[in-house]
């Protein structure tokens, strides 16, 4: 597909959605919402949908991400659904010896360290990940005028898995590799570019309204190295998919040091954890961006009134600026009750409705 045979933009039924115009800084209805990991283990239908099958097996059968997909829509009516899947799933297509343990997470057989490991990282073709255009094809169909926010792990926390082998508290190894050996390091991220990409191209030209880019370790980096190690692939990303016209979400954990690297990487929309207010947030990010968050997934465990309380806080925060989307500042905690998200959800909607 050429540049000039892409689309040039999300899909008309969608086009006029809270969230979307909220992505292109528009006026809205009200404050779209939506939850990072709304579907998933705090739903029962989840846990009963996904009994006896293993997580990167779940993301491989259309029938199943589409019935996952659609879930949290259904009950919590959130303005925008996010493709269930998980940020391995174009590493394990493209041949990586990985898998997603319970309770631990990926879990990769050979750590990438050395030149000779990078060879194993050949680019992702449309047809490895054949199953995700069928279920996005699926989710489009039934979503109607509700969005999908296609999804991608960002370059680095992908090498991160890949160098540590695993999840990593102190990012030891990767680490040692970013200053050990600047150019491996380099290559890695851009190989890494490249797959994530392509990734995202085959969700965006299935039918995907908007994709976010999750960099989950990014906060482990400080603002020097992110800037000369990491933001070129995460740009290279985003300029990839720019062609679409699909919105551009970028987020990070505990990366409030970050979020003026990050609002400089491409994104149309940055997302922020609860560590900073979205007002200071905003000014961080710079101008010309709508920005996402950020309540703490931790404050939906308390009683009602105080959820309420909280969320009136972020909404306060968020006034006057040019586009918001209400989020969590992380995902959904296994354990939350699902009907505190529905309260939730109705909470905005009725707090903003214009």
């Amino acid at each position: 597909m050429s540049a000039n045979d892409r689309p040039t933009g999300p899909p008309t039924a969608t086009r006029d959605s809270a969230f979307l115009k909220a992505c292109r800084r528009e006026p809205v209805p009200h404050t779209p919402v939506w939850f990072m990991r709304q579907a998933g283990r705090s739903l029962p239908e989840y846990r009963k949908a996904r009994e006896g099958t293993a997580m990167l097996e779940s993301c491989m059968r259309p029938d199943l991400v589409t019935e996952i997909t659609l879930q949290p829509v259904r009950r919590h009516r959130v303005d925008a659904a996010i493709y269930f899947s998980d940020i391995v799933v174009p590493l394990k297509a493209i041949g990586v010896d990985l898998d997603i343990k319970p309770g631990v997470g990926p879990v990769v057989e050979k750590p990438i360290r050395s030149r000779a490991d990078l060879a194993r990282l050949r680019p992702l073709e449309p047809d490895d990940v054949a199953y995700v255009a069928e279920a996005v094809g699926m989710l489009t169909g039934e979503l109607g005028a509700t969005p999908l926010i296609g999804f991608a792990g960002a370059p680095f926390t992908l090498a991160s898995y890949l160098v540590e082998g695993g999840p990593s508290r102190n990012h030891e190894h990767t680490k040692a590799l970013m200053y050990g050996d600047p150019q491996l390091w380099a290559d890695l991220l851009d190989r890494l570019a490249d797959i994530t990409a392509a990734f995202l191209r085959v969700q965006i030209e299935a039918g995907a309204s908007a994709v976010q880019l999750f960099d989950s370790w990014a906060g482990a980096l400080r603002p020097r190295d992110y800037r000369e190690t990491v933001l070129p692939a995460s740009a290279k990303v985003f300029d990839a998919v720019a062609g679409y016209g699909v919105p551009r979400i970028h987020f990070g954990v505990g990366t409030g040091e970050l979020l003026g690297l990050m609002g400089t990487a491409g994104a149309d929309v940055v997302g922020a954890d609860w560590r900073v207010p979205l007002d200071e947030a905003a000014r961080r990010v710079g101008p010309g961006k709508a920005v996402q968050g950020n309540l703490d997934p931790a404050v939906l465990f308390a009683p009602r009134e105080a959820v309420e309380a909280q969320a009136a806080q972020v909404l306060e925060a968020a006034r006057g600026l040019d586009g918001h989307i209400f989020n969590l500042g992380h995902g959904v905690l296994p354990a939350t009750d699902p009907d505190a998200l529905t309260r939730l959800v109705a909470y905005v909607h009725e707090a903003t409705a214009r």
